[in-house]
């Protein structure tokens, strides 16, 4: 996948909408526990309904791992299936790693190579010498923790550092490091008001949106502030999507609530 390719699928779709696969089994149709893997299969519903309204998936990884081997081998289904019946979309890998450079390197190959994921989001507490080992992966991108949609983030993010806060240092350091040219970021849009200052900084960057839908974040606040030449967002909707629907149909509301994300990017595409 590269840029060029994830911006003609935003303007083909005319989506710029990331779906997190966030798979809880207390909450997924009761109908579905009795198949082999419920995990999978709830995934595979929900791709086949959204594929071609949503330009990228984001399975968050601690609702496999929490799950053991079992949801470790759901993961690494749902991402097979992605990529041999969508390999169109974009994938992500919502793991938030980072850790001194030889295990940096291992979670690397584990996401990027091994499972084959596109990107994986990571955390930058560590520096330099902990997300290089992910942007030395050709072809791949590195999703950086920069300002999160959490209420916590005003704990250090948006604090004093040096000249400016926190999250601007952290966009302003990662433009040195080698292979940064594989940067998105992820901004919270929750904190919609600070896109104008994140897009002075790295204003060409796709950025990752948690936040719209069931935290509260407004969707026309981000592309006003956030949206660039070439659209330049991905907007993560989650539990509002993927629980839509709690029947058999449960893939059918899914696809409804999608839409209505659709078409009010569809709009705003139109606008600029």
């Amino acid at each position: 996948m590269t840029i060029r390719q994830l911006t003609h699928q935003i303007l083909q779709k005319k989506s710029f909408l990331c779906i997190g696969l966030d798979v809880d089994l207390d909450k997924i149709p009761q109908h579905l526990l009795a198949a082999k893997d419920p995990i999978f299969e709830f995934n595979k519903a929900i791709i086949d309904a959204t594929h071609d309204i949503a330009v990228a998936y984001k399975p968050n990884t601690a609702f496999y791992e929490a799950y053991g081997l079992k949801g470790w081998a759901a993961l690494e289904k749902t991402i097979n299936y992605l990529n041999n019946k969508h390999p169109e979309v974009f994938t992500i890998a919502d793991a938030k790693r980072g850790d001194i450079g030889n295990t940096s390197a291992m979670y690397a190959k584990a996401f990027l190579q091994d499972l084959g994921f596109d990107s994986v989001t990571v955390a930058p507490y560590m520096g330099k010498d902990s997300v290089e080992p992910f942007l030395a992966v050709k072809g791949k991108f590195t999703i950086l923790l920069a300002l999160t949609s959490n209420e916590g983030a005003f704990d250090f993010q948006v604090q004093g550092a040096g000249n400016g806060e926190l999250y601007k240092k952290v966009l302003e350091t990662s433009k040195t490091w080698q292979g940064s040219d594989n940067l998105m970021y992820v901004a919270g849009a929750t904190k919609a008001e600070y896109f104008k200052e994140i897009r002075k900084i790295v204003p060409d960057n796709f950025l990752l949106v948690p936040g719209v839908g069931t935290q509260g974040g407004s969707l026309k606040d981000v592309c006003r502030y956030g949206m660039n030449s070439r659209v330049g967002l991905l907007v993560n909707s989650s539990r509002a999507i993927i629980y839509a629907g709690t029947g058999e149909d449960f893939a059918l509301k899914a696809r409804e609530e999608a839409l209505k994300v659709q078409q009010e990017m569809k709009e705003i595409l139109f606008q600029v």
